[in-house]
């Protein structure tokens, strides 16, 4: 199976870590991204057959705790206290509420098919929370903090999870995951718009329009031969 999260961990990551800044980047679609994979995994294991499902959603689980550690991290304070109550709301009050209430008081088919439509709703947010970088897109007019890598991912990702649920007849799964493919789709039409070659007089410019988050060392050694 086709898993978007290596990449993501390739590029993103890398970037955070040697700038130690998050710069532009969005900490949403990753706490999305954190209780959806939790709440399949859950599903995966109280369903009967779906061990792929729980597995690979449990390896997503811990490449997001990873990720939202590091944001939390570099992040600036602000953006560090909105991350974490959001963390504390979504991916801890949340997710605890909703396995409480099914191992409490559902039983059978109804406890699977609850956590099923709470995941296919919340796969739909998690993969239409990468519009706030399409919005940085169009209104910055470059693809810098959009990953290509990560957004093709999500595409094959979407397109992949959606042939497994029309063959396991699992619609929780496909409905989910058509949304992913589409939104997938719109993010890489987006970056074939946006894109430009990168050139030493666009990095310049670059250079000059985010001297507030990262002064680059060609930067300061401009201003010390002036």
């Amino acid at each position: 199976m086709i898993n978007p999260y290596s990449e993501y961990f390739r590029g993103v990551f890398r970037r955070i870590l040697k700038h130690r800044s998050t710069e532009e980047f969005e900490s949403l679609p990753y706490i999305c991204t954190l209780l959806n994979s939790s709440l399949w995994t859950y599903y995966g294991i109280i369903k009967t057959g779906e061990f792929l499902v729980a597995t690979i959603n449990g390896f997503g689980v811990v490449v997001e705790i990873v990720f939202l550690t590091l944001f939390l991290v570099f992040a600036p304070p602000r953006i560090r206290a909105k991350t974490a109550m959001l963390i504390g709301i979504l991916d801890v009050g949340f997710l605890a509420a909703a396995m409480l209430v099914c191992q409490l008081l559902l039983q059978g088919d109804m406890k699977t098919d609850i956590i099923g439509f709470l995941g296919a709703g919340l796969n739909v947010v998690m993969y239409g929370s990468p519009l706030a970088a399409m919005k940085t897109v169009v209104r910055t007019r470059s693809v810098e903090y959009m990953p290509f890598l990560l957004s093709l991912f999500v595409f094959l990702n979407g397109g992949v999870w959606t042939c497994y649920a029309v063959l396991k007849k699992d619609w929780f799964l496909g409905v989910a995951n058509v949304a992913g493919f589409f939104l997938g789709a719109a993010q890489i039409i987006l970056y074939a718009i946006y894109w430009k070659p990168r050139s030493s007089k666009n990095t310049a410019s670059k250079d000059s329009e985010h001297e507030h988050l990262l002064p680059s060392s060609s930067h300061f050694r401009e201003n010390n031969e002036a």
